[in-house]
């Protein structure tokens, strides 16, 4: 998804926005704000990822060393 995200940046920032009508140009800020969206929703999921993988990792431990 990174990959898609900087893709949209670049094209959306090399948009002339001098020559927009005023209905591209709301369109453009909706699709900068849908942008911004998108990244901070992967900001989130990278670190429920994370808090996924300690959660199980200590799930694990805890079986080991519930088997002793």
């Amino acid at each position: 998804m990174a990959d898609t995200i900087a893709e949209t940046v670049d094209l959306l920032y090399t948009i002339d926005q001098e020559n927009l009508t005023p209905d591209q140009l709301i369109a453009l800020g909706s699709a900068l704000a849908s942008l911004a969206q998108a990244e901070r929703l992967e900001q989130i999921n990278e670190r429920l990822r994370s808090i996924h993988q300690v959660l199980n990792a200590w799930a694990l431990k805890a079986t080991v060393d519930g088997g002793r």
